[in-house]
């Protein structure tokens, strides 16, 4: 069986941003049109569609590195600050698209919460990525034959 390791990320995530857009608890909030992902970034996504695309991946990585928290995920998503003539600093990322993103995948009950550890992938969000990374690996096989051996 196929699971996330044996694909791509970033036909994973973009696969499952698309299975998450039919997702009633996974829509994006109000303010999400108008927010910067960072204190790093100088404007807001210009993708309409980031939210779905940020929620897979922050799915993705609660699979491969999980348990993880808040502060580790928002780490992941932050970037260097352009301060001008002084150095750059590192800054991380927005703390609420993360939260956002976490509970609702908690709605959805792709993760959970594991007390003073953060959160962990739940069985049936490591079914949901194992079986769309199946899926995108039999897309890849129908590009590329050869990648067959892999399966």
């Amino acid at each position: 069986m196929t699971v996330v390791y044996d694909v791509p990320p970033d036909a994973l995530i973009h696969k499952v941003a698309e299975k998450l857009k039919g997702k009633n608890e996974a829509k994006p909030p109000s303010w999400a049109k108008f927010v910067k992902t960072g204190v790093h970034r100088e404007k807001a996504p210009v993708q309409g569609d980031w939210w779905y695309t940020r929620t897979a991946a922050i799915l993705r990585k609660i699979y491969i590195n999980g348990p993880i928290g808040v502060s580790r995920l928002s780490a992941e998503y932050g970037g260097r600050k352009n301060k001008g003539s002084k150095p750059n600093k590192a800054k991380k990322g927005s703390g609420s698209i993360v939260q956002m993103a976490l509970i609702q995948l908690e709605k959805l009950e792709y993760v959970s919460i594991v007390k003073g550890k953060g959160r962990t992938i739940t069985p049936k969000g490591r079914s949901f990525l194992d079986n769309t990374a199946h899926e995108v690996m039999e897309e890849l096989i129908k590009i590329n034959p050869t990648l067959s051996k892999y399966r």
